[in-house]
């Protein structure tokens, strides 16, 4: 991995939310920007209204769009989360996917409450800064 999550001890514990504080990149270090990714399939339509299968669709996505540059979700650094009308149950399912996708140590994150993405079906979308070693 090359970069560093920090959680201070002066903050609250947000692992369970699916996010860390902060992290360090050592200089050097190539950065690979991962454009906005939605619940979509490979036609680019949403597969589902569901919001929990949009999420997992779209750290699927991200996944791949990541497996392109020869990185995966180890080596995100930071995501940005687009949420239309979020609620705590709606973070819940993002933090889960999260965790899922990238275990005990979660990259930083900041969720953004939207009206609405770039089409009316899309209920999620998440962009990454990963770092390439």
């Amino acid at each position: 991995m090359s970069h560093t999550i920090v959680n201070p001890a002066g903050l609250h514990d947000p692992i369970p939310f699916g996010y860390s504080h902060s992290a360090a990149i050592p200089a050097g270090t190539g950065l690979v920007l991962v454009s906005g990714q939605y619940g979509s399939g490979t036609d680019g339509t949403v597969v589902s209204a569901d919001f929990a299968a949009q999420v997992g669709q779209a750290f699927t996505n991200l996944g791949v769009a990541l497996a392109a540059h020869g990185l995966d979700l180890s080596h995100v650094v930071q995501l940005r989360t687009y949420v239309v009308d979020p609620d705590f149950e709606k973070l819940g399912v993002i933090g889960q996917a999260v965790q899922r996708a990238r275990g005990a140590t979660p990259p930083t994150q900041t969720v953004i409450g939207v009206a609405g993405l770039a089409m009316p079906d899309i209920l999620f979308e998440v962009e990454a800064v990963a770092t390439r070693p």
